[in-house]
C-alpha cells in the first residue's frame, strides 16, 4: 500500500504522473484544516486517524508532506517513510530557511503573495515551463492562506527529537532543500523540487522497488 502526502499548499494533482505508475494500492491524504494553535503532532495524529493501527507500505511524503509523514510514522511505524524533495530531521534545513526562522520574516510576508509572483517561484521551485507551469499557477491559485501560514511556521520549529528512520530521494537541482553534507538514499540527477511531476518515472521505479523489498522483508501476520 501506498500512502502519499503531497507538499505544502498542494494536493493530489501533484501525483498526477507518478500514481499510475505505481504498482499496487494507493492512497492519497489531503491535508485538513489546522486548528488554531494544533501542534505537528496532534494534526499528523488527525491524518494517522485514517490509516489502519496496523497498516504496512511506504508513507510517501513530498515537502512538507514528508515531515508530516515522519510524525505519522511515529503513530504508525509498520509503515516505511519515503521523503521526495524533504529533509529526515530538522537539523537538515538550509541556511536559507534557517536565515527565514531566525529574522521571522515569514510572519512579515501573507503567503497568498507569492500567488502575485508565479514566475519567482517557478525559479526557486524548479519548476519546468509548459504543463508543469500552468499546474503549478493552480496551486498557487487554490493555496488555503491560514494553513500555508502554518504549515510554514511548523516546518520551521519542527521538532525532530528521536524521529524515526526515512528513505530520501532528492534532487540534484533542489533550491528549497538542496543535497547538503548528509548521505542521500537516491539522488536525483537534474531533480528539482517540482521533480515528483518532472521525474516521476524515475521516482516511481524507486517506490516499486521499495515497495517489493519492504513487502518481502515484512514478517508474515499470525
Amino acid at each position: 500500500m501506498f500512502y502519499l502526502l503531497p507538499g505544502l499548499g498542494a494536493d493530489e494533482r501533484v501525483f498526477r504522473n507518478l500514481l499510475p505508475l505505481l504498482h499496487g494500492p494507493k492512497q492519497v491524504l489531503l491535508w485538513p484544516t489546522p486548528e488554531p494553535n494544533e501542534t505537528l503532532p496532534a494534526y499528523a495524529a488527525r491524518m494517522a486517524a485514517g490509516i489502519p493501527l496496523a497498516a504496512e507500505g511506504l508513507l510517501v511524503g513530498v515537502s512538507f508532506g514528508g515531515v508530516v509523514g515522519l510524525e505519522i510514522n511515529r503513530l504508525r511505524p509498520r509503515l516505511r517513510t519515503v521523503l521526495i524533495s524533504s529533509i529526515p530531521d530538522a537539523s537538515c534545513l538550509p541556511p536559507l530557511l534557517r536565515l527565514i526562522r531566525a529574522t521571522r520574516v515569514y510572519r512579515l510576508f501573507p503567503p497568498q503573495w507569492l500567488k502575485l509572483f508565479p514566475r519567482a517561484g517557478q525559479w526557486y521551485f524548479g519548476v519546468r515551463n509548459g504543463e508543469e507551469y500552468r499546474l503549478f499557477k493552480q496551486i498557487l491559485r487554490d493555496m488555503e492562506p491560514v494553513y500555508t501560514r502554518w504549515a510554514i511556521h511548523r516546518l520551521l520549529h519542527w521538532d525532530s527529537t528521536h524521529v524515526g528512520r526515512s528513505v530520501q530521494i532528492l534532487g540534484t537541482h533542489d533550491r528549497v532543500f538542496p543535497p547538503g553534507p548528509t548521505p542521500v538514499e537516491y539522488l536525483i540527477r537534474g531533480g528539482g523540487h517540482f521533480m515528483v511531476l518532472s521525474h516521476a518515472e524515475e521516482i516511481s521505479r524507486i517506490l516499486n522497488r521499495l515497495q517489493d523489498k519492504n513487502k518481502s522483508a515484512s514478517p508474515p501476520i499470525g
